[in-house]
């Protein structure tokens, strides 16, 4: 099955008519969300005998990259729903089955959200501000903020985790659950008024003792790095699709400047176009030669996963750079985009434009650019001696 038999031009086109519209209002793509959901999107992982497609990584990376390329915010957004239906087909595949249900209930339609990020945690998934206090029952109330809740408007299950600081003698333990909407304690906060990336409606999230029932609760690990394959399998979904999002973005933004360079002219080469430029053939040509840098790593990595490769202790390290590497190089190729397509391209509307913004979140999306360079110099140099 290929990009084009699930995202056919007719439903890529009304996507991509939709996008400057969201962006401009700061509305939510509920429309491309409705018509995804009609084509089986949201099940792309789910086995075909609950309902889906039964894709691995390397297929719905190559899809997400096609939908970005029409709507980076609306692929943005769907991405946190494919993190946790990957991270479920991933442990499967490893013979966890703790996530099964959420394969199940993506197959009959419950939109999942990522939880996960909270202001000033640079530890990640290694440690929380969240409090997560046990039950009587076994189940869990957590209390905390969390930011960037991708889908906050429609989700109706948010996978987030929190700290019980008690647990393991007064070392603490990191409970992971989650929690459906209809749940009490929970609240969307109204913030997301952003520079780009608008459609997506990653606003915060307040837990003011939301509770988690417990067969909800489905991994307690020790605080601090593990090697969990609950921790592998968020790595391996989160920064792969995340690399298809900016890789497919870029795409985009390579195309207009194609076609922006091919339809200006110059004066001083006697009218012929920008194309015959040897200064613009130049940009282009290092845009190409990053783009296919890029695919081809963002390709092999997935297909490593879907495989069960051993990179052993690499894994993180490729996983990070795959992201950065991603991420970097779509703001290279959009800027290159930007200056190849002339003036034209800084006004509002122009979807140079919105690429220009939108590309820019790439940034803050983990891990960053310092998180990243510590992963890596640590898988090859060793830890720091202290």
């Amino acid at each position: 099955m290929t990009p084009e038999d699930i995202l056919p031009d007719e439903l890529l086109e009304r996507i991509r008519g939709r996008a400057a519209g969201y962006d401009r209002d700061n509305t939510f793509f509920h429309e491309d969300l409705r018509e995804l959901a009609e084509a089986g999107y949201l099940k792309l992982f789910v086995p075909e005998s609950d309902g889906g497609r039964g894709l691995g990584l390397a297929e719905v990376a190559a899809v997400q990259r096609r939908l970005a390329g029409a709507a980076p915010a609306t692929a943005l957004g769907v991405n946190m729903h494919l993190v946790w239906t990957g991270v479920a087909r991933v442990l499967d595949s490893l013979g966890d089955d703790s996530l099964s249900f959420v394969l199940k209930e993506a197959g009959e339609g419950e939109v999942f959200a990522f939880a996960i990020s909270e202001a000033g945690n640079d530890s990640m998934l290694f440690d929380s501000g969240t409090v997560a206090a046990p039950l009587p029952d076994g189940g869990y109330s957590f209390t905390g903020r969390k930011i960037f809740t991708s889908l906050s408007p429609v989700w109706t299950r948010l996978g987030t985790f929190g700290k019980d600081g008690a647990a393991r003698d007064g070392a603490g333990e990191l409970v992971f659950g989650f929690l459906e909407r209809t749940a009490p304690g929970h609240v969307t906060a109204a913030d997301w008024d952003t520079l780009g990336m608008r459609a997506s409606q990653s606003n915060s999230t307040q837990l003011d003792g939301a509770v988690v029932p417990p067969e909800r609760i489905f991994r307690k690990l020790p605080v601090g790095p593990n090697q969990d394959p609950l921790i592998f399998a968020i790595f391996a979904c989160f920064e792969t699709l995340l690399a298809a999002v900016y890789t497919g973005l870029a795409e985009r933004a390579f195309d207009l400047a194609l076609e922006a360079v091919q339809r200006r002219t110059s004066a001083k080469y006697g009218g012929r176009s920008f194309a015959q430029d040897p200064d613009i053939r130049w940009k282009i040509a290092d845009a190409a030669m990053a783009l296919d840098a890029v695919r081809a790593q963002l390709a092999g990595l997935a297909r490593d996963v879907d495989s069960g490769a051993d990179h052993g202790s690499f894994w993180f390290a490729k996983l990070v750079a795959l992201k950065l590497r991603a991420t970097d190089t779509a703001r290279a190729v959009v800027d290159t985009a930007i200056r190849v397509s002339g003036g034209a391209s800084y006004f509002r509307g122009a979807e140079l434009e919105r690429l220009y913004r939108d590309v820019l979140a790439g940034i803050f999306h983990p891990s960053n650019d310092e998180s990243a360079h510590n992963t890596v110099a640590n898988a090859w140099l060793g830890p720091l001696e202290r």
